[in-house]
């Protein structure tokens, strides 16, 4: 008997917010599916997308629709969330879509009428265990919505381990998950290394530790370049002296950075993938990483890792290698070559096996036939 070929969606409805890295995930994604033929509409929540995102959506050929609503993790979103999922539900019976990818949990619980994914990219119970360990009483609403989506949900992926065992943790135990390893396409070339180290990041999230750079960076013989939003997308600015910083740059802009950049410096206390530390290495700096479990995970034998609560620590592994040509020379490679591990066409393979998956499933059982479940 012929073996069935695997069930691949015509459409494929995407969630995402606007700020940071699940932009770049649901980007990178949508547009190796519609090279490989999958109609993508990418719906986001939050702040309105930029002009230089739509311009990035209209390229790929990927369909956007803005929301206006805030996030689930802000302050007492609930309102604005219950009004997203409306709207969510509204636009699947427009679009009719294959199949739901939710990179978001408390949609998961909405009453789908076709197979739906949650992708974890990050939470905040992780990140409150991470940055301050004792968690608030005021996150009890977010950690019950977070667990009744990802309990509703057949199909849940994670871009690390470290991430899953967090859900499992914090929400779990969990039937089901899958390790996903986010990706990144392109390349760079004619990269001309300067004595520069560069950090990016948004600098009023607390995971991403960049306090702890800026005391570090006055002992750090190379000058410490900051790029990413100082302003929080609900107030305040950071100010972080001893670090050079650049502000929000545009992709063409940054990519120069990271191409200008001998290391990297990323010393996060909270990363569950770390798309920047991606980037930087496919640019070939060298790495020297947070020593976190997600970090030594996608990283360990290609990048110094430091404590991230040790400024000290950090100047003198960044002094070492600004010092040391021969030993930077043998990060910036090795870099490099494990950043193939998480290109964008393994990402999307990956996913589209998962989404195959969810598909056959949701087919009426045959005698004999048992519908498939995915993968711990």
């Amino acid at each position: 008997m012929r073996a069935a070929l695997p069930a691949q969606p015509h459409r494929v409805l995407m969630t995402a917010d606007t700020v940071g890295g699940i932009w770049r995930h649901a980007f990178e994604l949508g547009a190796e599916l519609i090279r490989r033929g999958v109609q993508v509409t990418i719906a986001t929540l939050g702040a309105p997308p930029s002009a230089e995102q739509r311009r990035e959506a209209e390229r790929a050929n990927i369909e956007l629709f803005a929301g206006h609503y805030r996030l689930e993790w802000m302050d007492d979103p609930w309102a604005d969330v219950e009004r997203a999922g409306e709207w969510l539900l509204a636009l699947a019976e427009v679009l009719n879509p294959d199949l739901v990818h939710l990179n978001g949990f408390a949609h998961g619980a909405l009453p789908w009428s076709r197979p739906h994914l949650i992708v974890a990219h990050s939470c905040v119970c992780s990140w409150w265990e991470a940055v301050h360990e004792a968690q608030p009483a005021s996150i009890e609403e977010y950690r019950r919505r977070v667990q009744v989506g990802l309990r509703a949900t057949q199909w849940i992926a994670a871009p690390s381990r470290a991430m899953l065992e967090a859900l499992n943790r914090h929400y779990g135990p969990l039937a089901t998950g899958r390790v996903i390893h986010n990706g990144s396409s392109g390349g760079y070339h004619n990269m001309v290394k300067r004595p520069l180290i560069l950090s990016v990041g948004r600098a009023w999230d607390a995971g991403k530790n960049f306090d702890m750079l800026s005391l570090a960076a006055p002992d750090i013989a190379w000058p410490v370049c900051l790029a990413g939003p100082l302003r929080h997308p609900e107030g305040g600015v950071r100010s972080l002296p001893g670090l050079r910083t650049l502000g929000n740059l545009d992709a063409e802009t940054l990519r120069h950075w990271y191409g200008a950049a001998s290391l990297f410096m990323a010393p996060a206390c909270y990363e569950p993938f770390g798309l920047a530390a991606l980037e930087a290495a496919r640019a070939g700096c060298a790495l020297i990483l947070g020593d976190i479990p997600s970090q030594r995970e996608l990283w360990d034998g290609a990048a110094v890792f430091v404590d991230p609560d040790d400024p000290a620590a950090m100047a003198a592994a960044a002094n070492d290698l600004i010092n040391n040509a021969s030993r930077r020379r043998y990060f910036m490679k090795a870099a490099r070559e494990q950043a193939r591990r998480y290109s964008a066409t393994l990402m999307a393979n990956a996913y589209l096996r998962l989404y195959s998956d969810m598909l056959q499933s949701s087919l009426p059982r045959v005698s004999g036939g048992e519908g498939r479940r995915c993968a711990s």
